[in-house]
């Protein structure tokens, strides 16, 4: 698993950097880009009775809202903007690979694949790969990286992979 594949005439991706053990409830931590600005920021929720976190933007404004989804067959977390359930990212039932579904609603549906637990994953629409989660990239100890691919959505992208984080 390596950068997300690009041709000479495709721009390339945006990268950001997580932190890994990033989702205690209470906890609230930045996502930096490639040149180490923080640009969002991602709140947890303390005292709630479901999983709740925040991501906002540089400015503290909410792009979108990361809720655990109780008294259901299987594990999901349900992204929000604006109050509507932009996606809902589902643990796969069974299988011995970590494989997720991430059912979007105004849009076509993505799976995530790969070693989810170590941070070694691609999200795919399509067959095509729109972001690649790496602890590849940085030497920054309990850190690990999301390259999404140019045209993507960031803000539901690095939503998505704090979901999926909270699954797991």
């Amino acid at each position: 698993m390596g950068l997300l594949h690009h041709r000479r005439d495709e721009p390339a991706g945006e990268r950001f950097q997580m932190r890994e053990k990033l989702l205690s409830i209470g906890d609230d931590f930045w996502i930096e880009d490639d040149q180490g600005r923080r640009v969002y920021k991602v709140d947890g929720k303390a005292l709630r009775i479901r999983d709740t976190f925040v991501l906002e933007d540089s400015s503290g404004t909410e792009v979108a809202r990361i809720q655990e989804r109780k008294l259901s067959l299987r594990d999901k977390v349900a992204v929000e903007r604006g109050g509507d359930t932009a996606a809902t990212v589902h643990k796969a039932l069974i299988g011995l690979r970590d494989r997720f579904t991430i059912d979007v609603k105004d849009g076509a549906d993505m799976k995530a694949h790969g070693n989810i637990v170590d941070h070694e994953y691609e999200i795919e629409r399509d067959g095509r790969t729109v972001a690649t989660i790496s602890k590849k990239w940085f030497r920054v100890r309990d850190s690990y990286g999301v390259e999404i691919a140019a045209g993507e959505d960031v803000p539901l992208m690095l939503a998505v992979t704090v979901a999926i984080d909270s699954l797991t």
